[in-house]
């Protein structure tokens, strides 16, 4: 793995995290030296991340990342296909939520950024271990993303109304 890759994973694992990472945790998850990732630190931090040390581990205080929610239908086959549109473009899943007409919204938080991570969501839900949230809603459900910037939002944004995953107004 490059270290930019690295680099945005890092600061995606810090997003998604509601505990402090150790640098050696970060440092067995991708497999480099703590000292590597003490420098990718140094990096990310000149680059305006504003990354904390505490006795505990890294902690990323606030992000610099874009947001969008995309409100999405699709059928249950096309999950893995809207998932691994919206990471191979540069965007993290945070969450998927839906509006039901009894308990209101209704959310899970997902933090999917890789390929490896949509595959294991989707062998999780067709080993039957759970079934979307979806499929409550009859295939309506809402997406968070984050990515670098609103030019990539507006990337992943084309792409799945491309793929016609945006839902239609109604």
């Amino acid at each position: 793995m490059k270290a930019d890759d690295r680099r945005k994973q890092i600061v995606r694992l810090l997003m998604s995290e509601n505990k402090p990472a150790s640098g050696q945790a970060l440092a067995n998850r991708f497999g480099v030296s703590r000292q590597i990732i003490v420098q990718d630190i140094s990096v990310l931090k000149a680059a305006g991340f504003e990354i904390f040390s505490t006795h505990r581990g890294y902690v990323l205080h606030q992000t610099p990342l874009a947001e969008r929610v995309f409100k999405l239908y699709h059928t249950t086959e096309q999950t893995e296909d809207e998932l691994n549109l919206i990471v191979d473009l540069g965007g993290t899943v945070v969450d998927v939520f839906v509006w039901h007409k009894v308990y209101g919204r209704v959310a899970a938080k997902l933090n999917i950024f890789s390929k490896l991570q949509v595959t294991q969501f989707i062998e999780g839900v067709r080993s039957g271990k759970s079934t979307e949230l979806m499929n409550i809603t009859g295939g309506y459900h809402y997406h968070t993303v984050q990515a670098e910037s609103e030019a990539v939002l507006d990337q992943i944004e084309h792409a799945l109304i491309a793929r016609h995953y945006i839902a239609p107004e109604l």
